[in-house]
């Protein structure tokens, strides 16, 4: 079974950059979809980033300019490289990946497996 694993989370203070790393294992799909969602403290969680197989990428508004989402699939990973961080970016980041085309994708919708999350707290 498909197994995703996020590291790189931490304490930063506003201003500052991380580096959030994601590792896929036993997913044999060609076509995916994978992407970055957040959830703060007491709020909902939202897609941060999304990128597919063919390197289309989308971004929340929120995040546009700060963050790059990347992938290395020779290393099966996943990457989001957060600068100029933010006290309101401060929450838990989670990786997910699906088997879906980019009009579901780029929506943030239709991704099945999930990790358990890494937290990222930014201090103004």
């Amino acid at each position: 079974q498909a197994q995703v694993v996020e590291t790189g989370g931490g304490s930063v203070q506003a201003g500052g950059s991380l580096r959030l790393s994601c590792t896929v294992s036993l997913y044999t799909y060609s076509t995916y979809c994978m992407g970055w969602f957040r959830q703060a403290p007491g709020k909902e969680r939202e897609g941060v980033a999304v990128i597919d197989n063919n390197g289309y990428t989308n971004y929340d508004d929120s995040v546009k300019g700060r963050f790059t989402i990347s992938q290395d699939s020779a290393k099966n990973t996943l990457y989001l490289q957060m600068d100029r961080l933010k006290p309101e970016d401060t929450g838990k980041y989670y990786c997910a990946i699906g088997n879906t085309g980019w009009y579901d994708c780029a929506k943030y919708r239709s991704l099945e497996v999930w990790g358990q999350g890494t937290p990222v707290n930014v201090s103004s």
